[in-house]
């Protein structure tokens, strides 16, 4: 039987993450996978869709290339090409966090895991089984897309994003039901590859998450662009023709019946919680999560949960956080425990969304007297030269002490742009060392100091 210090049950970004800490701080260390290690991330989320959605961005560029004084009057669209590079990036890096595995002397059991104890795993693979014993075992057994029992899915037509991924070629008509960071990432996608597109969203707002501003704002945008969209409104029903899906949506006392040829259904996300064997050695699990303390520890001692499992928010750069955490921790050494009222939250869509900490509303619920700055990419040099001026950048502050409350942007590299913020907020940073600190020229971070100055009324340039 062979035996670990450390043993990681799943090999997402939250487990080959804590795997390999764990190996530097000088434990045994096994990770139990079934398929390519990576996750759902790696494999069929986060990087295949930024490969598509990259593509998509370009094609937009090649259509409206006329503004940059650059005709091309006949281009081809190689769709299979587009999806397989996607494919193509995915499986190079599984090749590389294998690598990683063996470099620093971690043993890849491939096979499904099972608790059979409170230090013993089963792994079978096949018809063949073995035992596997840990000092410590790491839980991050990840999540899928949530299902619901009245749409019935069949991988073809009524489809997750999974399956999204990798089709023959754009539908001529989607329907994708929820409009939360998965669905408006898709909903821009197909919509640049010529699909006709309704986005569903049963909240007041598409991306309901998000600032309210932020989330009008796409919205508007979306709408410019030819996505149709459906807010406030619930689908009662999908049924399966002959050729089409028809699905009806119910808005306050009206219906209306739409048909296309795919529905995908991107309702959020549920932690793989079950035929692991949580019940029977009494980990404790509420609302479909592993319940975890702020070290990652489960209800029963020397076992940790990270990643979707676990609960929200569920984000790969979570689960790779807490995969840091849960190691260091059952290694004996000094963990941090996050902080998450400081975890950004990106959408990859154009123009990108991006935000951390309290929404505005968020804030005046919990008490703060607020100071708000905002700054529009339209007054911004660099943002007018790359011909990406859509959308704006709000920060919000506590108007006593000028304490960072959070940050909500919108436009071309939100993404990239957010991390200045987080790492400001971890600093704890006020408003005045963010309006004084010099930012390069041009650059699309100046929006983020003028809207620091904007808060307190020493805007420059709008």
């Amino acid at each position: 039987m062979a035996a670990f210090d450390i043993v990681v049950l799943g090999g997402g970004p939250g487990g080959y993450v804590s795997a390999i800490r764990s190996a530097q701080l000088g434990n045994k260390t096994a990770i139990i996978d079934q398929n390519r290690l990576g996750g759902v991330c790696l494999n069929w989320g986060c990087i295949p869709t930024k490969a598509l959605l990259k593509s998509a961005e370009i094609l937009h560029y090649i259509k409206n290339s006329k503004q940059f004084g650059i005709q091309v009057p006949k281009y081809n669209i190689d769709f299979v090409q587009t999806v397989k590079r996607s494919r193509d990036i995915s499986l190079n890096l599984s090749k590389g966090i294998e690598f990683l595995m063996k470099k620093n002397k971690i043993k890849h059991i491939v096979g499904r895991g099972i608790l059979n104890s409170k230090s013993e795993i089963i792994v079978s693979n096949g018809k063949k089984e073995q035992k596997v014993q840990a000092k410590k075992i790491i839980i991050a057994t990840g999540g899928r897309a949530k299902k619901f029992a009245e749409i019935e899915f069949d991988d073809k037509n009524i489809i997750s994003s999974k399956e999204a991924m990798v089709v023959d070629s754009p539908p001529k008509k989607l329907i994708i039901i929820g409009a939360g960071a998965i669905g408006a990432e898709f909903a821009y996608f197909f919509n640049e590859f010529g699909s006709d597109v309704h986005l569903i969203e049963m909240m007041s707002n598409i991306l309901p998450n998000e600032d309210l501003e932020i989330s009008k704002e796409l919205e508007k945008l979306f709408k410019k662009s030819g996505i149709n969209i459906y807010t406030g409104t619930k689908v009662s029903k999908v049924k399966k023709l002959q050729k089409n899906i028809k699905v009806t949506l119910e808005k306050g006392k009206t219906s209306k019946i739409i048909e296309a040829e795919k529905v995908l259904v991107a309702m959020g996300v549920c932690g793989n919680i079950e035929g692991i064997g949580l019940e029977d050695i009494g980990i404790k699990t509420d609302c479909g999560s592993i319940v975890i303390n702020e070290f990652n520890e489960t209800s029963v001692p020397n076992i940790y949960a990270i990643g979707d499992v676990s609960g929200p928010p569920w984000l790969a750069h979570v689960a790779s956080a807490q995969g840091h955490v849960a190691a260091e921790h059952a290694s004996g050494k000094k963990a941090h425990p996050l902080d998450y009222s400081n975890i950004p939250a990106c959408t990859y869509c154009q123009p990108q969304v991006a935000s951390m900490g309290l929404t505005e509303k968020a804030a005046k619920d919990e008490g703060y007297k607020l100071k708000v700055g905002r700054f529009n990419f339209s007054g911004s040099g660099k943002a007018l030269a790359i011909g990406s001026s859509e959308g704006f950048i709000k920060i919000i502050f506590d108007e006593k002490y000028g304490e960072l409350l959070g940050c909500h942007i919108i436009g071309n590299d939100a993404t990239e742009l957010i991390a200045e913020l987080t790492l400001a907020k971890a600093l704890e940073t006020t408003w005045q060392e963010i309006a004084i600190t010099m930012h390069a020229h041009p650059t699309l971070s100046e929006a983020i100091m003028e809207a620091a100055q904007d808060a307190y009324g020493q805007g420059i340039h709008q």
